[in-house]
């Protein structure tokens, strides 16, 4: 794929975004250069490499899910400026 004057005025019509005309020159031979870098990544050897998402072996590394004790609702109640017996009161934001 190679980058030209089109595809830049496309791209700047889907970010709302003018360009000078120097600038879109500079622009399009920085992704040209990408995409050519890109294509050197086809040559490479990959078989038997195991595809994956991600760089690394690890997972989401969650903490157990463990029911602990948690503060008296008294104590929790205690600085509310406006409670009930068990929960605080909030005004009416409807």
């Amino acid at each position: 794929m190679i980058v030209d004057e089109k595809i830049i005025d496309y791209l700047e019509d889907l970010s709302y975004l003018k360009m000078p005309d120097e600038e879109k020159q500079t622009v399009m031979e920085g992704l040209n250069n990408i995409l050519s870098y890109m294509t050197k990544l086809d040559e490479l050897d990959t078989t038997g490499v195991v595809e994956r998402s991600h760089a690394f072996d690890s997972a989401n590394d969650f903490r157990a899910d463990v029911m602990e004790a948690s503060l008296e609702r008294s104590v929790l109640l205690s600085n509310a400026p406006e409670k009930t017996e068990e929960m605080f009161v909030a005004p009416m934001t409807v």
